[in-house]
C-alpha cells in the first residue's frame, strides 16, 4: 500500500491531472509563485507603509505636511496627473483643501498605497498614482532615518 492509496479519490484525481499538464501550464503556474526576494521586498514595503500609517494616525503634523505636499503637487502637475479622472465634486473638494490623506488598498492593484479621501458627502477613496505614493513613502522613510 502506498501513500497514494491513503488519499481520497478526488485528491488522487487532482494528482493525475497535474501530471497531464503541458509545459506551458507549468510555466504559468511558476510565474504566480513568489520568490524569496520578492517576498522580502513586499514585507519591507508593507513595514514602511505600516509605519507611515501609524505616523499619520498619531502625528497630526505629519498628516498636514502630506496634505500640503499633495496640494503643491496638484497645483504644479494637476489633479488628473495625480488621481486620474475625478468627478466635479471631488475636484472641488480637493481644490478647496477639504480632503484627508490616508493609506488604503487600491481596488485595482490590491496593494496598499497613499490615498485621498474627500471630506463631506463624497465617500470615495481615491488612490494617488503609485509612483507619487512611493515617492511620499520614500521621503517619510528618509526623514525617519535622519532622526
Amino acid at each position: 500500500m502506498s501513500w497514494l492509496d491513503l488519499l481520497p479519490s478526488h485528491e488522487r484525481q487532482k494528482l493525475r491531472e497535474i501530471r497531464k499538464r503541458s509545459p506551458q501550464e507549468y510555466a504559468k503556474l511558476r510565474e504566480r509563485v513568489k520568490h524569496v526576494e520578492q517576498i522580502a521586498e513586499e514585507m519591507e514595503k508593507n513595514t514602511q507603509l505600516a509605519e507611515l500609517k501609524f505616523a499619520i494616525e498619531t502625528q497630526p503634523k505629519l498628516k498636514e505636511a502630506l496634505k500640503r505636499q499633495f496640494e503643491r503637487d496638484c497645483s504644479t502637475q494637476g489633479i488628473e496627473a495625480l488621481l486620474g479622472t475625478v468627478s466635479p465634486e471631488v475636484r472641488l473638494a480637493v481644490e478647496s483643501g477639504k480632503f484627508g490623506v490616508c493609506i488604503e488598498t487600491n481596488p485595482e492593484t490590491k496593494q496598499d498605497q497613499l490615498a485621498v479621501v474627500p471630506n463631506g458627502n463624497v465617500a470615495e477613496v481615491l488612490p494617488i498614482q503609485s509612483s507619487l505614493s512611493e515617492k511620499y513613502v520614500a521621503q517619510f522613510i528618509q526623514a525617519m532615518a535622519e532622526e
